[in-house]
């Protein structure tokens, strides 16, 4: 079975378990649609308190797309408002020229962290000799114009390999944060590498290649475990650390962590089904997040309650304007 039927049949049992349980849900029947689209990373938080959303509230209709964050902001900024998304996925924060277009259309937007999550180096599990990377060597193989093409060039007692690289592709969220993290820049990435907005492409290139390097988002390789094994990262004080949920949260796998976002068009928030989902998301955050089916780090509850009530005043704007707030803590930067 595919990782995408899984993570369906996945989020069924979850919405089923959690419904069970008592989660908290909206009151009172609502009608209508929800048009989300994005970041393939964000796409099973939302797919999950979708289904979850349905089991209390089935006339609402929620489709959920996998256009990548770039192509998710695309669709969330269309020319014509009736084609425009309600919600956008993001695995990065809004850039300063989708905020452009975004003045020019006149789109106002409600920014909102959902989760936390780690960009995850992978390799083969058959690689015996690759423990960890540094920065420094992340970059030297993946910036632009970089002819590294074998492990024994990337470093002395590296064994003489081909070396294969697999990646998302440019419209992914994922794509630009490991870009500009490690690379120091948007965009600066080689591009004869193996590329997809697929992480189950991404996933068999790695686990087939006995000389592959990858990297996608950690829930993903928790998903795939057995197929894969992780590098541990050094961000160049020589020790290097594992993605794990406590070093994600714990902000110690550095550079490679970073929020989850959904953004909500400040219109389709007055829509009662909109309002309502949204409203479902973040008070359930944790329940939803945290499940093992969909992998991913939940926020402090304060940073979920200061989202609801950022969400609740239809405060618009992103708070990565400022250049200078890119790698604060979520607490920072939401948390009055």
């Amino acid at each position: 079975m595919s990782l995408t039927k899984r993570r369906t049949a996945a989020v069924l049992a979850l919405a089923a378990g959690l419904a069970a349980a008592g989660v908290a849900a909206a009151q009172g029947p609502i009608r209508g649609h929800v048009h989300i689209d994005g970041s393939s990373t964000v796409a099973p938080i939302t797919m999950a308190a979708a289904e979850m959303f349905r089991a209390q509230q089935p006339k609402v209709e929620i489709k959920v797309g996998i256009s990548g964050t770039g192509g998710g902001f695309k669709k969330f900024l269309e020319e014509k408002a009736e084609l425009r998304s309600d919600i956008s996925d993001a695995s990065r924060p809004i850039k300063k020229e989708e905020l452009e277009r975004a003045a020019k259309l006149g789109v106002e937007f409600i920014e909102l962290p959902v989760a936390l999550d780690g960009l995850a180096v992978l390799v083969n599990p058959a690689n015996t000799f690759c423990e960890a990377l540094t920065v420094a060597e992340l970059r030297r193989i993946w910036e632009p114009g970089s002819t590294i093409n074998n492990w024994k060039d990337v470093r002395p007692g590296f064994p003489d390999l081909p070396l294969k690289l697999y990646g998302p592709g440019t419209d992914s969220g994922t794509f630009d944060y490991f870009c500009e993290a490690v690379c120091g820049k948007e965009k600066a990435s080689r591009s004869d590498y193996t590329a997809s907005e697929s992480d189950n492409v991404l996933v068999q290139g790695v686990s087939g290649d006995k000389g592959a390097l990858g990297y996608f988002g950690y829930a993903y390789f928790e998903s795939n475990r057995e197929k894969l094994k992780l590098v541990a990262i050094d961000p160049g004080d020589g020790n290097p650390v594992l993605p794990s949920r406590e070093t994600v949260t714990g902000h110690t796998y550095r550079p490679l962590s970073r929020p989850l976002f959904i953004y909500v068009n400040r219109q389709a928030a007055d829509r009662p089904e909109v309002a309502a989902f949204v409203a479902y998301l973040l008070q359930n955050g944790r329940s939803i997040v945290e499940h093992p089916r969909v992998g991913y780090v939940a926020l402090e509850d304060d940073v979920y309650r200061a989202a609801l009530e950022r969400f609740n005043k239809r405060v618009t704007g992103s708070v990565y304007a400022d250049a200078g707030n890119a790698h604060k803590p979520l607490r920072e930067l939401f948390v009055p």
